[in-house]
């Protein structure tokens, strides 16, 4: 199985996806735009050949370096993955090339473009926010009219919340109009007033072979824009609960309407306090901000190696038990400048370490990571438990009772 595999160096999961084709016994010919030896050891012992381009980006360039190698080495592509959202057209375009399985550019379209995407699902009958495609101020402002608000504005192929505002008033909307200018066109969308949760699976000829539910502890919008809150994601163990049964039944019927068949996919959909699930948005990707690794903790699981399964066979065989809550909560420090100190992180291990599965905050003497551009913070702690109440209450005081100070 020789799979040719897009920017195995960005972002930084890529490499535990490269492991799992490695090892599933695929061979793998990658492209990128970093230099070879900025890839991770292990990246670089698990590829068969890797080309760099001057920009992963520049399709057109892309391709043709692509078919020049392959013709020039008589290599045979079975299959082409790319799990990086900006590339995943590039991926389709290089699949229709070379003949091989996998989404078309038709079939990847509703997954990059937010408004065709919601229209599918529309006309499947799921319910979606009221939505209207803008280009220009003025369809903004008729977007917010029938709209309501408060509304949302947000780019039509974003990801991870980035340039996405709430708008509370009608005073409001000008100012939000003068900050999404730079894109050249937007989504805006019914502001839905409710829990956030995913529903993330992974996926092979056809049928979901493994489901993951995570629920966000605030929702992401709110992170985006309150520098002191610790935000959490927590991987659920009980996937029968009723508070998310509608959320699941969303997450399949959207699949359904999509034509998913195989890979990961990550969507995000709303629980309104009356019960109802709305459909948020949907990616053929895997979750990010390290969302895949507490997917393995919840169910003792190799995510990475079970997509590569997935991706080349179709089929996912490694045993799986969903026997705790995985949470992840990413630590915000106080102040700018470099880390000077981390206050209540012993007191913290000393009542809760042994649920503790990987610790990773910035040292004492590093440089504090912006806040508005990173989605990992000043680092992280993962931990787990089989009761949801007791890892919501250890994520809680991790939040409140461990303090990073930056100057």
């Amino acid at each position: 199985m020789n799979v040719l595999f897009l920017s195995p160096g960005y972002p930084d999961e890529m490499a535990g996806y490269v492991r799992g084709l490695a090892q599933v016994g695929a061979r793998i010919f990658a492209v990128g735009d970093h230099p070879k030896e900025s890839l991770p050891a292990e990246t670089r012992a698990a590829l068969t050949a890797y080309v760099q381009v001057p920009g992963i980006m520049d399709e057109g360039a892309v391709i043709d370096r692509v078919l020049g190698e392959i013709a020039q080495h008589r290599v045979t592509i079975d299959r082409v993955e790319s799990l990086w959202e900006p590339l995943m057209l590039l991926a389709a375009r290089l699949r229709e090339i070379l003949g091989v399985p996998g989404m078309s550019v038709e079939q990847t379209v509703p997954f990059r473009d937010k408004e065709v995407m919601k229209q599918v699902l529309d006309r499947a009958g799921l319910r979606t926010p009221r939505h209207r495609r803008c280009r220009s101020k003025d369809e903004i402002w008729a977007a917010a009219e029938h709209a309501g608000f408060p509304l949302i504005v947000k780019p039509i192929d974003g990801a991870g919340s980035a340039d996405t505002h709430r708008v509370d008033a009608p005073e409001d909307l000008d100012a939000v109009i003068d900050q999404v200018r730079h894109l050249p066109q937007v989504s805006v969308e019914e502001f839905i007033d409710g829990e956030e949760f995913t529903f993330d699976t992974i996926c092979g000829g056809g049928r979901v072979h493994h489901h993951n539910m995570c629920w966000y502890r605030p929702r992401p919008l709110i992170a985006r824009q309150l520098e002191w809150i610790d935000s959490q994601t927590i991987a659920l163990r009980d996937l029968d609960d009723p508070f998310i049964a509608e959320g699941r039944k969303l997450g399949f019927a959207v699949l359904e309407a999509l034509g998913f068949e195989t890979g990961f996919t990550h969507m995000e959909w709303f629980r309104k306090p009356d019960g109802e699930a709305v459909f948020g948005e949907i990616a053929a990707r895997p979750p990010g901000a390290r969302t895949s690794d507490i997917i393995n903790y919840c169910a003792d699981f190799d995510c990475y190696a079970g997509w590569a399964e997935a991706a080349c066979f179709g089929s996912l065989s490694q045993p799986r038990e969903r026997r705790w809550n995985a949470a992840m909560i990413f630590k915000r420090a106080r102040g700018q400048g470099r880390i000077q100190s981390v206050q209540g992180l012993d007191g913290w291990l000393h009542r809760y370490g042994e649920h503790v599965v990987k610790l990773d905050l910035l040292p004492v003497g590093a440089k504090r990571r912006n806040w508005k551009q990173t989605l990992i913070s000043d680092g992280h702690v993962m931990l787990r438990h089989p009761d949801l109440q007791t890892t919501v209450t250890m994520c809680n005081d991790f939040g409140t009772d461990v303090t990073m100070y930056a100057g």
